[in-house]
């Protein structure tokens, strides 16, 4: 289940929905239920004296759930938080693709920190 800010909350889905369908060959795989609800924050972090924005700031959050399907027990409740600043670009359609990047790379960041913590969860 996917709630929140949808776009990002189905990509860190999809990830985690690919690692699990390339690990179905192991015997003791476990069916989970996932919740991502997800939220991005964008504010200005620098002005220049003509009072026009040069830096934003870009936070997501994701709040993670994820449940043994069976048992209906919580294997992992989670909040798992990422940013980055980025400058804005003379051209707009260039400062879109920046975004668009630090979005990208923000995304991968929570992924990644939510593997780690599930795999921890896992090995105790």
């Amino acid at each position: 289940l996917v709630e929140g800010e949808k776009e990002i909350g189905n990509k860190i889905y999809s990830k985690l929905n690919n690692l699990s369908k390339s690990q179905d060959e192991f015997s003791d795989s476990t069916l989970i239920f996932l919740t991502i609800n997800t939220t991005k924050n964008k504010e200005k972090m620098s002005i220049d004296t003509s009072g026009k924005t040069t830096e934003y700031k870009i936070t997501i959050t994701a709040d993670v759930n994820i449940k043994n399907y069976l048992t209906n027990k919580s294997m992992l409740i989670q909040t798992f938080k990422s940013s980055s600043l980025y400058k804005m670009q003379t051209q707009y359609s260039d400062t879109v693709k920046m975004e668009s990047r630090t979005v990208e790379e923000l995304i991968q960041k929570i992924y990644q920190d939510i593997l780690i913590v599930l795999s921890e969860k896992i090995s105790k």
